[in-house]
């Protein structure tokens, strides 16, 4: 049944706007804003798009909720208020003290949908973590992609299921217990369907950044633009019920605002959350290791909840695997004393010299002001893996034991922890970098600018999967049956028993970093991190270790091999392996 609905669109490009409504032409009446508006009857599900000045083809709507016939096709109209939602009582769930899972829609199952998805949630459960973090799921051409090539930023991609699916996602997981945050890129658009340009100055003139034009922030008419950003990460957590939001590299972000768009964000947030009555978080990931992005307002910060820390992961990633290339060159040269400087500062770069930026970089996080848990903590991330030339995770070089003791550093810091999809039972699938660009001049620079950029870096351009192959996706999705079969079984079991230790005990998720200690020997390839009464104790040798702590043992709490041996104040820990005791 018909019923008027009233279509808009900022549009102050455009000397003319019309409105395609189920195949019916209507005009459309411009405010002084540059808003254009037609009142129409219209289908609850009816496609329409907006022709430009004497443009014969429509173009979806900016702010489309659906887009059936992908990002080149008609929008639907769709009523986010339409589903009955099963989570009234849900009341949120704070990141202080959560654990995060990444994953991917198109490569967490085999059919990649949202409802797929909802069949492994029990997993989840079972594993103990707190939080789903998902990539982008905004539309995008083709059919699969990692997501961060998104151009209409309030749709939900259809080979995922669309936004009614989505909601079905989330309201899943909270009947479960489990928060969701979302992926969401404001720093660039994709290179393929990006039709905003025809309606608003959506790009800053002349700027741009390792993906693309940069976004319009502070230029002429970007007072729209930002509401645009800011009515978008409203949609997600009021309208999909989502709890957090993960800002993807907001280093990228050229803002020349008093009142940057981060923080008006934060501001905004913060009074949604009041509004509705749970916790709302937001998330950076940034590239610049400043403190100031997690420092509260009131103390002159810009008041997001928490940021990734790359220098905890790179410190980890290389006194496991011994890697040195690029940026990992001064993470291996400092040892086991870099791992240490993370797992008690966040940042290892915080004001010192970077090699691999030829400057200094960073800026010390006050660890008196600031809790761990505004860290996010992990051995593995989308980046880390698929950033790799051949998208080969961890497990393709470590044995088990080394896997494990990885978990053990993770799970027991006093950052918020976060795994990778199938980190969890040390996956051997891979995860690649994959794309599906309709157009083929497009695939061919894609594919060839990959190979390109691994072979500077003395990558055999021979081993770089094309992004365009369909196996490149497909071999990237997980093999859900490894989890039964050994060593994943027992990588598993070392997974679940770490989550179920931090929840017994209080010291694992102490979030005050000047309260943690570390100790070590570089060259018997040893450390001991304190934790309150907790001794985390790790052997990364290839041989026995015979390590002395501080204070006689009480109890072994967590092994990842044989328990240890115990004399006192002494442990012997089997080569490649990890330990908690309570001591006293």
């Amino acid at each position: 049944m018909s019923a008027p609905v009233e279509f808009s669109v900022w549009a102050p490009l455009p000397e003319r706007v019309r409105v395609q409504v189920d195949g019916a032409v209507h005009d459309m009446r411009r405010d002084d804003g540059g808003w254009w508006r037609a009142e129409v009857d219209a289908r609850p599900d009816a496609d329409y798009g907006f022709l430009l000045d004497d443009g014969e083809t429509p173009r979806p709507d900016p702010r489309s909720r659906r887009q059936p016939e992908g990002v080149h096709g008609l929008s639907r109209l769709f009523d986010p208020w339409a589903y009955e939602w099963g989570d009234r009582a849900w009341t949120g769930r704070p990141l202080a003290g959560g654990v995060v899972y990444e994953l991917h829609i198109g490569t967490f199952t085999p059919e990649g949908t949202l409802d797929a998805a909802i069949g492994r949630l029990g997993h989840l459960v079972r594993l103990g973590v707190d939080f789903v973090e998902l990539l982008p799921v905004n539309g995008f051409n083709g059919t699969h992609n990692w997501g961060y090539d998104g151009v209409l930023w309030y749709a939900v991609q259809e080979e995922y299921g669309g936004p009614e699916a989505y909601q079905r996602f989330v309201d899943a997981c909270h009947q479960q217990g489990i928060g969701v945050i979302q992926d969401v890129v404001y720093n660039h658009l994709g290179p393929s369907g990006n039709y905003l340009p025809e309606f608003f100055p959506i790009f800053a003139e002349g700027g741009s950044n390792t993906w693309g034009e940069s976004i319009n922030l502070s230029g002429p008419d970007s007072d729209e633009v930002r509401r645009y950003i800011l009515d978008n990460v409203q949609m997600w957590l009021r309208d999909m019920h989502v709890d957090g939001l993960r800002l993807d590299a907001v280093h990228a972000l050229v803002d020349e605002r008093a009142v940057p768009i981060l923080e008006q964000m934060a501001v905004e947030v913060d009074s949604l959350s009041v509004a509705v009555g749970r916790p709302l978080t937001l998330i950076a990931e940034s590239d610049l290791n400043d403190p100031r992005l997690v420092t509260p307002r009131a103390a002159g910060g810009t008041g997001l909840a928490a940021q990734w820390s790359d220098d905890f992961h790179h410190a980890l990633h290389t006194t496991l695997t011994g890697e040195s290339q690029g940026y990992y060159a001064d993470f291996a040269d400092a040892g086991l004393p870099g791992l240490a400087k993370t797992l008690t500062g966040a940042f290892f770069h915080d004001g010192t010299w970077s090699s691999f930026r030829r400057r200094s970089h960073g800026r010390p996080v006050d660890t008196a002001r600031l809790p761990g848990w505004k860290f996010l903590a992990y051995l593995q991330d989308h980046d880390q893996i698929g950033n790799r030339a051949v998208g080969d995770r961890i497990s393709a070089s470590l044995s088990p034991g080394l896997l494990a003791v990885g978990a053990t550093v993770v799970l027991t810091s006093p950052f918020t922890p976060m795994l990778f999809m199938g980190e969890e039972w040390g996956a051997t699938t891979p995860w690649q970098f994959f794309t599906s660009h309709p157009e083929p001049e497009l695939g061919k620079a894609t594919a060839e600018g990959r190979i390109g950029e691994f072979a500077e870096h003395g990558w055999d351009p021979d081993v770089v999967p094309d992004p365009q192959g369909p196996e490149t996706f497909t071999r990237s999705k997980l093999d859900w049956s490894e989890l039964s079969q050994e060593p994943h079984e027992r990588l598993l079991a070392v997974h679940r028993s770490l989550l179920a230790l931090r929840r017994a005990h209080p010291d694992l998720v102490d979030p005050d970093l000047s309260a943690v200690q570390v100790t070590w020997d570089d060259a018997d390839r040893w450390m001991v991190v304190h934790r309150g009464s907790l001794r985390v104790v790790l052997n990364l040798a290839g041989e026995p270790r015979e390590i002395d702590l501080d204070r006689p043992v009480a109890d072994v709490l967590f092994s990842t091999a044989d328990v240890p041996t115990v004399a006192e104040e002494t442990v012997t820990l089997a080569a490649e392996s990890a330990a908690v005791f309570s001591t006293r």
